[in-house]
């Protein structure tokens, strides 16, 4: 079993790193395989296009880090999607990144535990772990939670690990994903499969 943690900070080895890196390490310790992915820069934002669609293979017209990952999602079994805080929002990066993945891609995330992590020097992470977890709730995800909420605080790296509580945090959502992909595991090999989607309907306000 793989997680792939995705670091949606502009910093790579910033305060959002830290706190990956902490749950990457106790998902190691559980027997899960862990790959922190680094979004980096992008070549767009998306443009609804919708080429993805017409071409139905998972991959956005633009080729760059956004296809990288969604390689990567197709062999991962869980995901910890993480961001800055920048205006009480995710960064930028992580929002286009998220866009075009998801968009694109909907089919690799479906049925696959998730969580989103936010990292701040103060404040705002509420309204960024909301505006993430509206990705995975759309893609039929099962959500990860912990003890609290999923927030590490940090004005700079060095910062990260002497937030004790957020530190635990971390360790309780790498202990939290390790156990339900197990249980998924476990109902698999007895038969239990996730549910088949069905056609989506849509109903649009104005006509």
């Amino acid at each position: 079993m793989k997680v792939l943690l995705i670091n949606g900070s502009p910093h790579e080895r910033g305060t959002t790193y830290i706190a990956l890196k902490k749950a990457a390490d106790t998902l190691e310790q559980l027997g899960i395989e862990t790959e922190i992915f680094h979004v980096g820069s992008l070549q767009s934002v998306c443009i609804d296009c919708r080429v993805c669609k017409k071409k139905g293979n998972n991959r956005c017209i633009y080729d760059d880090s956004v296809n990288e990952a969604l390689e990567k999602a197709e062999t991962a079994d869980g995901f910890i999607f993480g961001t800055p805080v920048h205006y009480a929002s995710a960064s930028g990066l992580m929002t286009a990144f998220m866009d075009r993945a998801f968009y694109a891609g909907s089919d690799l995330f479906r049925y696959k535990p998730a969580a989103a992590v936010a990292c701040a020097r103060r404040a705002g992470t509420t309204a960024a772990l909301d505006q993430l977890n509206k990705y995975m709730t759309i893609s039929c995800m099962p959500i990860v939670s912990s003890q609290y909420w999923n927030m590490v605080h940090g004005s700079v790296p060095e910062d990260a690990p002497k937030d004790g509580e957020g530190m635990q945090i971390m360790e309780t959502l790498a202990k939290n994903m390790a156990w339900l992909l197990k249980c998924i595991e476990f109902g698999r090999k007895n038969g239990i499969e996730p549910p088949d989607p069905e056609p989506q309907v849509r109903t649009d306000f104005i006509r």
